[in-house]
């Protein structure tokens, strides 16, 4: 059996298919921030493992506070990392008041503010904030069979009853990676994406 899914990914792999995931908002954390809002010391719990190595949800969660609203039990994903990162879609911005530029994770730089609430204490960030451009995840193996390279963009064409081309989809390539593509809810429903969903990767 273990075989016959491996030829099946390996052909779904080949012909340029990518697995469809949806991220719903959520926070990463420093590990000072993290300590700020849930305690001296403390050390993010997990609760599911996600589709990434070594990433998970944790138990923990925060308010997410903006000028016109707020965001209740907002997840908390893992490990922490070197800066803290607020991952939202445009609906959630337009709620919060929240202005934040479509960015590739990780580039904060000038990007929107948003207060975190913790049992233990409050976080204003004066950046930090983002609208994740969409992207996908592959393992080096898999983008030399693609012939495709870290940081090039790409289409993906999803395949659902309300097909959508993305456009402008950013690959990122480590060995630490499972082959995904990730969009937010605001994409999700615009192609009406819900369960296993492939698309279909096109060189720009």
């Amino acid at each position: 059996m273990d075989q016959i899914v491996d030829a099946i990914l390996m052909s779904i792999r080949d012909a340029g298919l990518v697995q469809v995931e949806v991220s719903a908002r959520h926070v990463h954390l420093s590990q000072e921030d993290a300590e700020r809002l849930f305690g001296k010391g403390v050390s993010l719990t997990p609760k599911r493992d996600l589709s990434q190595p070594g990433q998970f949800l944790s138990e923990e969660r925060v308010t997410l506070v903006g000028p016109k609203g707020e965001k209740t039990r907002t997840a908390v994903l893992g490990p922490v990392r070197k800066d803290s990162q607020v991952e939202l879609s445009r609906t959630d911005c337009s709620e919060l008041g929240i202005k934040a530029p479509v960015r590739e994770s990780g580039n904060i730089e000038g990007s929107g503010a948003v207060t975190l609430v913790g049992p233990n204490g409050i976080i204003e960030l004066k950046q930090g904030a983002i609208v994740a451009q969409n992207h996908i995840h592959l393992t080096p193996k898999t983008a030399q069979r693609l012939n495709l390279d870290d940081k090039q963009s790409v289409r993906v064409e999803v395949f659902t009853s309300r097909p959508v081309i993305f456009q402008n989809v950013i690959i990122r390539v480590s060995e630490n990676f499972r082959d995904r593509m990730h969009i937010d809810f605001d994409e999700a429903n615009a192609a009406a994406v819900e369960g296993f969903t492939l698309g279909q990767i096109l060189s720009d």
